[in-house]
């Protein structure tokens, strides 16, 4: 009997995923395999947020495929090692699996292929699988990728994506093959307690109740902080519990604004990963070099605490940075005005920023959250790099109520809007009521550093669409 072997990755699902559905076509039986890959651990990419959400995935998708007569194999160890030490035992003639970006996501794909044509087997890698469109086949003219966001939406937009594909009926898996216990997010200490729930299941419950009563309403209220009036699929999207594939024609089906501003935030995600996979380097590195001087020291360093534990004393910031450290995830503008504060008032590397994020974030996509923090630090592919967004203009507007900064910040309970957001102008009797740090850069010092860009209102969700 023809075995193949399906590798997940970042596509922790069953419906319309292509390399699940080649292999079942070209094979009689089908080991769908994960490994814990300890170089990705070793690396700093397996924090407790998204070790816990993986855990909910890969519980999820291991009930699936035994509902299906299947069941997922869990190895760990070297990525390489364990997929053909598996092939062997399953006597495997091929594997299938999903295109990465990354550069390390490429040269381990890279090493994997010389690893099964030594041994006389093939690897099948699929594009369009994390992605609504593949990297490559949006491109200019003389180009190997699209460094501005406007004309690559445009193409996009005339491309139609691929036909989503239904999830298998039967998954033979061979008998006999060794399989680590499926974790469980209760191993896992650290974790955020208000984390959400990660799974496929979840993930399309998620997905219809957003397109039955949410998505309406996304083209006018994606930016109201109270309101959470965001998706919340990023997580999803991250781990591949959901396909952007789907998502994109599912939106289009429902149609009207809130539909079209949703699918733009998809093709956000698909520029930012056609970025990264013709420029590996932009993970690490200045996208567009602005010969910027980040400040270091003592002083930059314990900013950058105030700034991670939300005490900055700007309350629309601190909100943000409190409901991340929360919920593993944060509200787009709040990841926006967050990014902002660090790079241009505090003027901190946006490489710190980035990383804390990932270490936080469950949906800590490498490609979204490094070249959204160099959109907002202005050494990405924006043609806009002078651009700041003031927390107190910022706050005003979208949490006008100030319900958002009550609810992450208590200590400013009872303090009315406007008022809310410049705590430090109240009389002094007045302030003293509040146990709140005053601001980090003073009001003399910031006005310069607020002065606001205009942004035309079209900034990206980093992490998009959230």
């Amino acid at each position: 009997m023809n075995v193949a072997v399906v590798l997940y990755t970042s596509d922790l699902r069953l419906h319309d995923h292509p390399p699940l559905r080649a292999a079942l076509s070209s094979s009689d039986q089908v080991v769908p395999l994960f490994v814990r890959d300890r170089a990705v651990a070793a690396a700093g990419f397996a924090p407790p947020n998204r070790q816990a959400f993986l855990a909910d995935c890969l519980t999820d998708l291991d009930a699936g495929l035994r509902a299906r007569g299947g069941r997922l194999v869990i190895r760990s160890g070297d990525l390489v090692a364990e997929v053909c030490t598996l092939v062997r035992e399953a006597d495997a003639d091929e594997v299938h699996t999903a295109a990465g970006v990354s550069a390390y996501a490429q040269a381990r794909e890279e090493r994997l292929r010389e690893a099964l044509e030594a041994e006389g087997r093939r690897l099948y890698v699929h594009e369009s699988v994390v992605t609504a469109q593949a990297p490559g086949a949006v491109l200019p003219a003389g180009g190997d990728h699209f460094a501005v966001f406007t004309p690559y939406f445009r193409r996009w937009a005339e491309l139609p994506p691929r036909q989503p594909s239904a999830a298998p009926r039967a998954v033979r898996v061979p008998e006999g093959l060794g399989s680590e216990p499926v974790p469980s997010r209760t191993d896992v200490t650290g974790v955020s307690p208000g984390l959400a729930r990660g799974g496929e299941s979840e993930a399309r419950r998620l997905l219809t109740n957003w397109l039955r009563s949410g998505i309406t309403r996304y083209e006018d209220t994606h930016d109201d902080l109270a309101g959470d009036a965001t998706s919340r699929l990023s997580p999803h999207l991250h781990f591949g519990t959901l396909s952007p594939t789907e998502a994109v024609h599912r939106a289009r089906a429902a149609g009207g604004p809130g539909a079209e501003a949703f699918v733009r935030q998809l093709c956000w995600r698909d520029f930012h990963h056609q970025v990264l996979a013709a420029r590996p380097r932009a993970a690490a590195e200045d996208y567009r070099p602005r010969g910027d001087h980040w400040r270091t020291g003592a002083a930059a360093e314990e900013e950058t605490e105030a700034w991670k534990e939300g005490r900055t004393g700007y309350p629309v910031v601190d909100a943000a940075m409190r409901q991340l450290r929360h919920e593993g995830w944060m509200h787009n503008r709040g990841r926006l005005l967050a990014a902002s504060f660090l790079t241009k008032t505090l003027y901190i590397d946006w490489r710190t920023g980035a990383r804390h994020f990932l270490d936080l974030l469950v949906d800590g996509d490498l490609a979204n959250n490094q070249l959204n923090w160099q959109w907002v630090a202005g050494t990405g592919t924006d043609t806009r790099p002078n651009r700041v967004l003031n927390p107190v203009r910022q706050g005003l507007r979208y949490d006008p109520d100030g319900r958002y900064v009550h609810r992450w910040v208590p200590e400013l309970e009872g303090l009315p809007a406007p008022r809310v957001h410049e705590p430090w102008r109240l009389p002094a009797p007045e302030r003293a009521r509040y146990d709140y740090p005053g601001p980090l850069v003073g009001l003399s010092d910031g006005q310069d550093r607020f002065r606001e860009g205009r942004s035309g209102g079209r900034a990206p969700d980093p992490g998009a669409p959230s």
